[in-house]
Order: C-alpha cells, then sequence, then structure tokens
C-alpha cells in the first residue's frame, strides 16, 4: 500500500539490492520525505496529474509524460503537487547499471536529481507498456510462463524481483523505458559543449526531411551523397542545393555530425576501443576519427571518455 507519510519524520525505502516496482494514484495531501535519502535509486514516470519532487535543494514538478529520477543518498521528498486533484505514477526503487549514466547526465537538475522532460506523447504509450511488463517480470518466480502484462495499472500491488531472473528482467525492462524516454525528450537547452547535442529545426521538404532521417537512424552505414539522393529519387546535386537551402550545410557534413554525435554516444555508454568506436561509427580512419573528434569535442576520444568518468 501507497504510505501517506504527512506525519512521519521519514518513510523506509528498499534496500539498494532488491528492485521493487508499482503504480500509485495519489490524491492531495498524499507524501513521503526520508530526511536521509535512500539507499537505492528512484525512477518515477507520470501517468496523471502533476507531482513535485525534492532532492537537496533540487526540485521537479512532474507532469504526464515526466521521468524523474532521485539518486540515493541525499534526503529527498516527493508529494502531490499543490493544487493536482491527483498524482498517477509509476515507480521503481533499483541499484542503477552504470550504463545509464550518460543517458541521464544531461538531464541533471541538480544534486542527484534527473528531469527528463518533456518526453514527447508519441513515445508515452510504449513507455507505459514497458512499466506493465517490467511489473509483471518482477512477479516472475523463474519457472513457468512470466505473468501476462496487465491492460491497467496494478494500483497498489507491488511487485519485488527476488530472483535473478526476475530481476534481471525488470531491469533490462528500465533501462528501455530510460533509453526511449532520454533519447526522445533529447537534450536540454543550455547542456554544456561537449555533451551529445541536440539536432536542429526540421527542414521543410519531406525528401530532406526523409534523409536527415536516414543519416540519423544509422550514422555508421557507408552513406554517400550519391546513395542517399537515390533513396529519395533525386541528382546528388539537387540534394545538395535542397540541403544547402533549408539546413544550411552539405549532406556529407550532416552526415559527419551526426557520426560523431554516435561516437559520443558509443565512448559515454560502452567499453569499445578507439578503433571499434570509430568504425562503428562509420570513420575508415581511427586517424581522422581522432582528429575530427577533438575539433568538435575538445578532446580526443580517449580523454573524452576518461573525463566522464
Amino acid at each position: 500500500m501507497p504510505v501517506n507519510a504527512d506525519h512521519l519524520p521519514e518513510t523506509a525505502a528498499p534496500p539498494p539490492g532488491l528492485v521493487t516496482a508499482g503504480y500509485f494514484d495519489e490524491r492531495p495531501g498524499y507524501a513521503v520525505s526520508r530526511p536521509r535519502g535512500a539507499d537505492s535509486w528512484l525512477f518515477t514516470f507520470t501517468a496523471l496529474g502533476r507531482g513535485l519532487l525534492r532532492q537537496g535543494d533540487a526540485r521537479a514538478e512532474a507532469g504526464p509524460g515526466d521521468l524523474v529520477v532521485l539518486g540515493p543518498g541525499v534526503p529527498h521528498q516527493y508529494a502531490t503537487a499543490e493544487g493536482a486533484g491527483r498524482w498517477a505514477f509509476w515507480w521503481v526503487h533499483c541499484r542503477a547499471r552504470a550504463a545509464w549514466g550518460p543517458w541521464l547526465r544531461p538531464h541533471a537538475a541538480g544534486g542527484r536529481l534527473y528531469a527528463v522532460a518533456p518526453v514527447p506523447a508519441a513515445v508515452r504509450p510504449r513507455i507505459a507498456a514497458a512499466f506493465r511488463r517490467l511489473h509483471a517480470d518482477a512477479r516472475w518466480p523463474g519457472h513457468g510462463a512470466p505473468p501476462a502484462p496487465g491492460r491497467r495499472p496494478a494500483q497498489d500491488r507491488v511487485a519485488v524481483a527476488h530472483g535473478t531472473a526476475a530481476r534481471e528482467l525488470a531491469l533490462t525492462g528500465l533501462e528501455e523505458i530510460i533509453l526511449l524516454a532520454t533519447a526522445a525528450a533529447g537534450v536540454p537547452a543550455g547542456t554544456p559543449h561537449g555533451r551529445v547535442e541536440a539536432a536542429g529545426p526540421a527542414p521543410g521538404d519531406p525528401r530532406v526531411r526523409r534523409v536527415v532521417a536516414l543519416i540519423a537512424a544509422d550514422p555508421g552505414a557507408p552513406h554517400t551523397v550519391e546513395s542517399l539522393a537515390a533513396r529519395v529519387a533525386l541528382s546528388p546535386s539537387r540534394l545538395g542545393h535542397l540541403f544547402a537551402e533549408q539546413v544550411g550545410d552539405t549532406p556529407m557534413r550532416v552526415l559527419r555530425d551526426a557520426r560523431l554525435r554516435h561516437a559520443a554516444r558509443l565512448l559515454e555508454a560502452t567499453d569499445l576501443p578507439v578503433a571499434r568506436v570509430a568504425a562503428a561509427s562509420g570513420f575508415a580512419s581511427p586517424f581522422h576519427f581522432s582528429r575530427v573528434f577533438r575539433a568538435r569535442y575538445g578532446a580526443p576520444p580517449g580523454g573524452y571518455r576518461a573525463g566522464l568518468r
């Protein structure tokens, strides 16, 4: 059951080794306070209404589609926001995987609070479905078929992943949620140079938008102006003219920038050697890759990775 902690000095959080998940639909007056913080991470995803989350000096008001994460070890409070008639939200307590840090870091609101918002409406149903599946997977005893996800959130039913399989399935589901939310929300304005930058405004011509989407979907592919132009039934010269007019750059420079962004993600989220990062990002020469990466991010690939860690 959800705990109304208005009158309590502290509400206990699950131990860090457990994965616990649930869905609460709370009315005005609901509040939880942990003066010593928690040993585990807390992930919340608002479905309806509004909630207010505080951690240290940072705060975030969460509306529908907002993912707000509270790191361990810092005092925090959360409650139904003032003036809101309800706050319905999914939540997960767990120990975070190291790979999630680079995805969340651009959304830091202060201390160890991360606010991923706004997540586009088109992505929210898939995130909600992933939470329902996570909630079912966490209840799997490890034999027979895993429970089927419910069509509606299971209010007040807290799932605890006791077994290794249930825990890993639940964490994998949460990883999908974090990746979907952070990728769809994009990088917030004011993110320091050196993080993955957001794309610019979409061009007006649908053929140019299609080429930009092809590049973004697979920047490591062996694209050329000729191959991209052929995909949208244009001549290479016409595609170059449209790009100059609507994007303000050439297709190859847009491709290079997309490859550098892709390489930065790989350096942040994996331990692949620099030469493999270069190849996976579409650079034939590791030397050329290191040179252009340093020109963009102010550090060579290895230094960039070391600085993040």
